[in-house]
């Protein structure tokens, strides 16, 4: 598969520690999904597991591959950026579509437009 690469106990050591940080708040964004009762609490959980859980998962990748390539290695910022602009907007556009969704259906549970006079 691929070799083995000593790197300095430190540098395991972030690793290691990025890995568990990064996954168990993707795990705890990802039991949020699961748990939560309506949609509209649902898509808030997942935003915490993609935009801080990638983030230390990321940092764990970037550590790696810089110790073990011994050059700077940051091509993982590209993703981190994507991922935290386009996670937030995207459950933004669900959010949306689903009040609409509800609005029409007329759905008790939901508030309801503001509307505003304007005066002429």
């Amino acid at each position: 598969m691929g070799f083995v690469v000593d790197i300095p106990l430190w540098g395991a050591v972030a690793v290691a520690f990025f890995l568990l940080v990064g996954a168990s708040l993707t795990l705890i964004g990802a039991i949020g999904l699961l748990r939560m009762p309506t949609f509209y609490e649902r898509i808030h959980a997942p935003t915490l597991g993609t935009s801080w859980g990638i983030g230390g998962i990321m940092l764990a990748s970037m550590i790696y591959f810089t110790l073990s390539s011994q050059r700077l290695v940051v091509h993982e910022i590209l993703i981190g950026i994507f991922v935290t602009i386009t996670t937030p907007v995207t459950l933004m556009l669900l959010a949306r579509a689903a009040l609409h969704r509800d609005r029409a259906e007329r759905d008790e549970t939901v508030p309801s437009k503001l509307h505003h006079e304007h005066d002429n």
